[in-house]
């Protein structure tokens, strides 16, 4: 059997244990759920009894009101955010003035990972408001000294005239807004007028293809960012200048990766679902929390010197799979052969349809100019990527919408 990895991803069982004492003093919920797995605290005695533990998932999170599950005091929680509800009803989280000191360190961490000093000017077109983003890229870029541009979401042409205008050196966006401001810089030939080096991106899943368009547009260096609201927010992960995985913050949460339907722990680079506790949360804990993320954990350190562990970025969503015809489809498996070509991608659209006869077709619909043999390479490559026949439409550049936050790519028209 598969041992829990102990590097570099290490977990301090005192740690572990003294989160478990102040969870089953504070929060009802966590308490009642951890007598009914048979644990108490004083049982906690190496790394190794993590695994006695239950996990937890987003549907608790959702179902039970928010002042049951907090492990503080109402009195002690200082705000609230919600996730954007895009899988669902929104998760609903709250934040001690440490929870919120301790995301704030962690998001400046990621920027400086990201090569952001205080010379820097960046502008934040990302969502304020109950969604974590907006406040929490402030907070970091102001902890680290730079210049702050709460631009927000959408408003291309804001967004130009504040990157010309302020000289605008980092965008942080979702991927498929960066792209839609590249693709915009790239047709109004404002490359030149721009001082933009770096953009930081996350909130979605977003492939190779899409980094290369948006970096070969605006003339940046992009890093992908990792985070999900109930684990305080986007910030708890990056990629460093190499950009060969994500570091995650061990000292303020435990990465495990299992397998999504046994539960097992799998091998170190195998792929499955990462699993999160939370060692110094106060207001809303995690105890091996299923984020749903398909990721790996890499087995060694990081050449760059960072003491943090690594998980691969992320490749999909568990809940998220489809089947068709009895083999799971996942978008990055697009994004993996959109990577490999130059001249298709990156946007792309998955439609799942079932014919009168009941059989499942998938059809992509990809983004490129037509050249000869490209449709049977593109059909050719996923097809052996995805383990099952495809049919490929390819669609001018430009024509699939972009969005300011997340852009939906695959769409199931079965009737399940």
């Amino acid at each position: 059997m598969t041992t829990l990895q102990s590097t570099p991803n290490a977990l301090d069982a005192a740690a572990l244990r003294a989160m478990l004492e102040r969870v089953t003093a504070g929060s009802g919920y966590l308490r009642d759920k951890l007598a009914a797995a048979g644990v108490r605290p004083e049982q906690i005695s190496s790394p190794e009894d993590l695994t006695r533990l239950p996990f937890t998932t987003k549907q608790e999170l959702r179902e039970t009101p928010l002042l049951d599950y907090a492990a503080v005091p109402a009195r002690d929680i200082v705000r609230i955010h919600s996730s954007s509800g895009t899988t669902g009803r929104r998760t609903i989280c709250g934040y001690t003035a440490k929870d919120v000191a301790d995301w704030t360190e962690m998001f400046a961490r990621c920027l400086t990972y990201a090569g952001l000093t205080d010379e820097d000017r960046v502008q934040l077109a990302v969502g304020y408001g109950l969604w974590t983003a907006g406040v929490g890229f402030q907070a970091a870029v102001e902890r680290i000294g730079a210049m702050t541009i709460p631009a927000g979401p959408g408003n291309t042409e804001m967004q130009l005239e504040m990157m010309r205008e302020l000289g605008t050196t980092v965008l942080c966006a979702t991927s498929s807004f960066a792209l839609l401001v590249a693709e915009l810089v790239d047709a109004r030939n404002l490359r030149s007028e721009l001082a933009l080096r770096v953009a930081i991106t996350g909130s979605e899943r977003w492939g190779e293809a899409t980094r290369r368009r948006i970096e070969s547009l605006l003339g940046v260096r992009s890093y992908d960012l990792y985070g999900l609201t109930e684990l305080w927010g986007p910030g708890t992960g990056v990629e460093c200048e190499r950009r060969d995985g994500i570091h995650v913050w061990s000292d303020h949460f435990h990465s495990e990766i299992v397998n999504p339907d046994t539960l097992g722990p799998v091998a170190p680079g195998e792929v499955g679902e990462l699993v999160v506790t939370t060692v110094n949360k106060e207001a809303t804990p995690l105890i091996r929390y299923r984020t749903r993320d398909l990721t790996y954990l890499y087995p060694d350190p990081c050449p760059c010197g960072s003491p943090y562990p690594r998980i691969g970025r992320i490749q999909g969503r568990s809940d998220d799979q489809i089947k068709v015809r009895g083999v799971i489809f996942l978008p990055m498996q697009v994004d993996t052969v959109l990577g490999e070509i130059d001249d298709a991608g990156p946007e792309f659209q998955a439609h799942v349809s079932r014919d009168d006869a009941g059989r499942d077709t998938l059809t992509i619909k990809i983004e490129a100019d037509e050249r000869p043999g490209l449709t049977e390479d593109l059909t050719r490559r996923l097809h052996h990527k995805i383990g099952l026949r495809v049919d490929v439409e390819l669609v001018a550049p430009g024509s699939l919408p972009r969005s300011e936050r997340k852009t939906q790519r695959v769409f199931d028209h079965r009737e399940l």
